[in-house]
């Protein structure tokens, strides 16, 4: 890059910094009904711009092909009508959510007769890097708008197009609720110059970064991240067949669970069977899974049951996003719930059981920031536990853990009431 060009990304970073900054503090002092109208407005902008998105996400998919993307990374990044209009009612869902902000978490009075109370706040400006899902831009523009936090929003190069079509939908909205338009910024280019920008803080505006997308970016922001970062990493998610499962929930909770949809980041990525009734549910759930289009890679002992290639030590610590399941058979709980331990990214693992107590060991020994009993490891999705949407699963264990939603985007403050007080 010449000097010109990065003068140029240097004041469109620096720009978009100060205009951050100003954008949170109007939201702040916002009232909730005003960040509630402009998600609903934005809602409104994305139906009517319907087949604006679509083609700009039609040029992305010819993109990512030319680029020479993997299909299921692809398969993330299309967009049809369905899915513009889930778009839309996710934001509805989010414009609906108790406003997070101002809450009471607690109160208490000191002997002293001071008055304490703890009570949530926006963080301020987050800085969301993300590749090629272009839901994120409004999963994300809305939630910061509902926590009222101003948003930065960088999303990769194969999904630019639809993410500027989204993003102009919220600029409406904003406009509509007489919020500046600036609260929530798109970064208008691919260049990746731009990310390493965002990552030095842009002098100290950006309070929080979130990466979402593959390891490679996740622990790129970890590692040059001058702010803090709530990560999101990947799902080399569990499921366990216990041999106390009932048969046709074996069946049909994991064969949902890796083939509804391979590329999110909730798929299953490995199959645990217990010894004593692998025999039996085996091949019916692996019959199941092939004529899915799924290839099945096991161990020794699943091969034994059913013909399927062999799995290496890599792929018990893939995150395949594929239509591949790495299949174990394990002797019994507690060397299931090692695996996981051992492999597992600590995101979503389920148990398949009948049996209440071995379920309730498993739910409390497992500790990743899901963990299901009897359903599928695709209910990991903030929409799916109310949130509305989520900006993604954050594996981390300070702050937020697991869908991060609007709630999960404040932090708190303590406002002190006394009556003259002083401290001797």
């Amino acid at each position: 890059m010449d000097d010109q060009s990065t003068r140029t990304l240097n004041d469109l970073m620096t720009g978009m910094a100060v205009n951050a900054r100003a954008g949170a503090e109007a939201l702040r002092l916002a009232g909730p009904d005003a960040r509630t109208q402009a998600i609903v407005a934005a809602a409104k902008a994305i139906r009517a711009r319907e087949a604006e998105i679509l083609e700009a996400n039609r040029k992305d998919q010819q993109f990512a092909r030319d680029k020479g993307l993997t299909d299921a990374m692809i398969e993330r990044l299309i967009l049809n009508p369905a899915r513009v209009e889930a778009m839309a009612k996710g934001l509805e869902e989010v414009a609906a959510l108790p406003d997070p902000v101002g809450r009471e978490l607690a109160r208490w009075t000191r002997p002293n007769g001071l008055d304490i109370a703890r009570v949530s706040t926006p963080i301020g400006v987050i800085a969301i890097i993300y590749e090629s899902r272009p839901n994120v831009t409004a999963d994300a523009a809305a939630l910061c708008i509902r926590s009222s936090n101003a948003a930065i929003l960088r999303t990769g190069s194969e999904a630019l197009n639809s993410a500027l079509a989204i993003y102009a939908a919220f600029e409406e909205g904003l406009r509509a609720a007489g919020l500046p338009e600036t609260a929530v910024q798109l970064v208008p280019t691919s260049d990746r110059d731009a990310v390493g920008l965002i990552l030095g803080g842009l002098g100290g505006a950006v309070n929080l970064i979130i990466p979402r997308g593959g390891r490679s970016l996740v622990e790129r922001v970890q590692k040059e991240a001058r702010v803090a970062v709530l990560a999101h990493l990947e799902g080399l998610n569990h499921t366990y067949v216990h041999k106390d499962a009932d048969p046709e929930k074996a069946l049909g909770v994991t064969l949902n669970a890796k083939m509804r949809r391979v590329s999110v980041c909730g798929a299953t990525e490995t199959l645990l069977i217990d010894e004593a009734v692998a025999a039996d549910l085996l091949p019916g759930i692996a019959k199941a899974l092939e004529g899915k289009g799924c290839e099945l890679r096991g161990d020794e002992a699943a091969r034994a049951i059913y013909p399927m290639k062999t799995a290496t030590e890599d792929d018990w610590r893939t995150e395949y996003l594929l239509p591949i399941l790495s299949v174990r058979v394990v002797k019994d709980e507690a060397q299931a719930i090692e695996h996981i331990r051992t492999y597992g990214s600590g995101h979503t693992e389920a148990i398949i059981t009948e049996n209440v107590q071995a379920a309730e060991t498993f739910l409390n020994e497992v500790d990743s920031a899901i963990v299901i009993w009897n359903a599928s490891t695709q209910y990991a999705d903030g929409g799916e536990f109310g949130l509305g949407a989520e900006i993604g699963i954050s594996t981390d264990r300070m702050h937020a853990r697991g869908p991060v939603g609007a709630e999960q985007l404040t932090t708190f403050k303590y406002i002190v009431r006394g009556n003259g007080q002083m401290r001797p």
